[in-house]
C-alpha cells in the first residue's frame, strides 16, 4: 500500500463510536494526508467548529476507524492544538479541495482540525 496513492482519493470514511449509544457511526469526509497523518476538519457557516457528532464522539472515544479506498485503519484521533500543525492541516485541505469558484475561505480559517495517526 502506498499512502501517496491513497492521498489522491476524493474522500474517506470515518467511523466513530457514539458517545451516548456506543454504536458505530460512519461519515464520508474530505481528508488530506501528510506522511502517516490524516487531517480532517469540521465546521462551516452552518455548524460551529467542533460541534459535529463525529468530533463529539471522538472526544469521548479517540479510537476510530478510517477507510480510504479499500484500506482500513484503526487509529487514535486527536484535536490538533499545535499552531504549526494546525496551519499545515488547513493548508493541505485547502490545497486539495479549494477552487477559484469555491475558495472555502471561511472553512479554511474557522474549521476545527483533527489528526489521525495511521499505523501500519
Amino acid at each position: 500500500m502506498n499512502l501517496t496513492d491513497l492521498s489522491r482519493e476524493p474522500f474517506c470514511y470515518l467511523t466513530t463510536t457514539g458517545r451516548v449509544t456506543g454504536k458505530a457511526h460512519e461519515i464520508e469526509i474530505w481528508f488530506a494526508l501528510s506522511g502517516g497523518t490524516v487531517y480532517l476538519m469540521n465546521g462551516d457557516s452552518k455548524f460551529d467548529a467542533g460541534h459535529a457528532d463525529w468530533v463529539r464522539n471522538l472526544r469521548k472515544q479517540a479510537r476510530v476507524s478510517l477507510r480510504i479506498s479499500d484500506h482500513v485503519f484503526e487509529a487514535p484521533a486527536r484535536i490538533v492544538t499545535d499552531g504549526d500543525e494546525d496551519a499545515l492541516a488547513r493548508r493541505l485541505l485547502l490545497a486539495k479541495y479549494a477552487t477559484p469558484e469555491r475558495p472555502l475561505t471561511e472553512w479554511g480559517q474557522t474549521a476545527l482540525p483533527v489528526a489521525i495517526e495511521l499505523q501500519p
